[in-house]
């Protein structure tokens, strides 16, 4: 399975190749973390990555233990994108 991509920071490379959006929902499916996206368009997108970069990405929010991811602001890439 191809996995779309997602940072909690602003990438250093490529920039033009990535596009912002926030956090409407972290969910779990068949094994994969899901992330429900909205973006600067106001459209919805769907991101299926493994369970060690959703992880990894809510590590690097810097939240509090007790606080939620919802509207956090990352950077993603869809596959193929």
């Amino acid at each position: 399975m191809a996995h779309d991509r997602i940072h909690a920071r602003k990438p250093t490379h490529d920039l033009e190749q990535w596009s912002v959006g926030t956090i409407d929902a972290v969910d779990q499916r068949d094994g994969h973390a899901v992330f429900a996206v909205t973006t600067a368009d106001g459209e919805s997108v769907e991101l299926v990555v493994t369970v060690a970069i959703r992880d990894l990405v809510l590590r690097r929010l810097d939240l509090a233990a007790d606080e939620s991811p919802i509207g956090a602001r990352v950077w993603y890439r869809t596959h193929g994108g």
